[in-house]
């Protein structure tokens, strides 16, 4: 079946300043930093004491996004990948595209206790392409396409000579085995893992020159499919795009937040640029990660917007009878400090009325108790659609939910 992710990108690259075209990726890759942690908290507590989810409970969470059809990418380890992918074929059929971490790095090693983290980020690999395509090593050419072709190969740079060549070293052997195997990658660029490497107003510059200086030595058959970096602001943001528009530009989530950081992030980084957002600790730890990432595609193909979405999700987990992490109040807290044109910035509050009352009738029409289902065979191929096409429908699905 052909991937949601494929036609997108070749929309991008066909129309650059005009494609609306939107990629969203949910990150479940978060047992290779987290270890136990990275499941989320289970809502079982013994004796006041927390726990998390277990790692079968993770997994039924990436099966459900998967058969819900939403995203169109799921990240995840190979271990998961090797399961859900090769083992149980829940991509066979589906238009999201599997992809898997194929780098480790120490700065996101994060073990309880550890301090690995602290020290400069070194990158390393415990994932084989072939184990991630196939299964096993020494795959024959047939097996290759079977299991996922596409991972997330991370790098930090903390202006320093050694660390950063080596760093860059790595990444080149990296991309020289992928080409040759057929295997596509998108890269992650982290800010540097040490204080006072860069100064703050220079930090997206920065990052933006050491991305450009990277990939000038690449050529198209090794260059990343698309880019997962932090969002530094407008300023940043619209200088990178307008330097290679064929650069497809990715924000990465990073910690829970708010509900509305997560949206904003989204919809503030599409205005000024982005096509991507990789979502994983913001729908990890949300009430409902699939009315969670249904808002999320409805703010990214422009249904609404960031400050009607949080308002709707509050009432769909109230019909749901799910308690909110915080009040709606506190969820319209904007927290990030990168909104401002410059990149930097201080926390600040939307009201809450700010068009609560559209996002009222939005989650007013939510009648079911049980949490969002599956997609059926019956509901429309989205694949097919253009980024118009989606727009009208969910802007007539609405209409005849509310009547206006």
């Amino acid at each position: 079946m052909q991937k949601t992710l494929d036609q997108k990108i070749a929309a991008i690259h066909a129309d650059p300043s005009g494609c609306k075209d939107f990629i969203l990726a949910d990150a479940k890759d978060a047992d290779m930093a987290f270890g136990m942690s990275a499941t989320g908290l289970s809502p079982e507590q013994h004796g006041g004491e927390l726990q998390h989810k277990t790692l079968g409970e993770y997994r039924q969470q990436i099966r459900e996004v998967i058969r819900q059809g939403i995203v169109d990418i799921v990240l995840m380890s190979t271990s998961t990948s090797d399961l859900l992918t090769l083992q149980e074929g829940l991509f066979d059929n589906s238009h999201v595209t599997p992809a898997t971490r194929a780098n480790d790095a120490t700065d996101v090693h994060l073990p309880r206790g550890g301090k690995i983290h602290t020290a400069p980020a070194h990158p390393f690999r415990t994932s084989a392409i072939d184990h991630m395509q196939c299964g096993h090593l020494d795959c024959d050419p047939a097996e290759r396409p079977r299991g996922s072709n596409l991972g997330l190969y991370s790098v930090t740079f903390n202006n320093d000579l050694k660390l950063d060549l080596h760093t860059i070293e790595k990444y080149k052997e990296f991309r020289e085995e992928a080409e040759r195997k057929g295997f596509r990658h998108f890269l992650e660029v982290f800010d540097p893992n040490l204080p006072g490497v860069i100064s703050s107003e220079l930090l997206g510059g920065f990052i933006n020159d050491l991305i450009a200086r990277t990939l000038a030595g690449v050529a198209q058959a090794g260059r990343p499919v698309f880019l997962k970096i932090v969002y530094h602001g407008p300023r940043a943001m619209e200088e990178l795009v307008r330097y290679d528009p064929h650069l497809v530009v990715g924000v990465l989530g990073g910690a829970a937040g708010t509900t509305y950081d997560a949206f904003k992030l989204l919809g503030e980084a599409q205005k000024y640029g982005a096509r991507a957002a990789l979502f994983g600790r913001k729908i990890n730890n949300a009430e409902n990660q699939l009315a969670f990432i249904e808002f999320l595609r409805l703010i990214a193909d422009g249904v609404l917007t960031p400050e009607e979405a949080v308002p709707a999700y509050h009432h769909v987990l109230e019909k749901l009878g799910v308690k909110p992490q915080r009040s709606l109040a506190d969820d319209m807290q904007l927290q990030t400090a990168v909104m401002s044109y410059g990149g930097g910035g201080t926390q600040v509050s939307v009201p809450v009325a700010v068009k609560a009352e559209s996002g009222k009738r939005i989650a007013d029409s939510q009648k079911t108790t049980e949490p969002p289902t599956p997609k059926t065979s019956t509901a429309p191929n989205f694949k097919t659609m253009s980024p118009q096409e989606r727009l009208e429908y969910h802007r007539n699905r609405l209409k005849k939910m509310f009547g206006s």
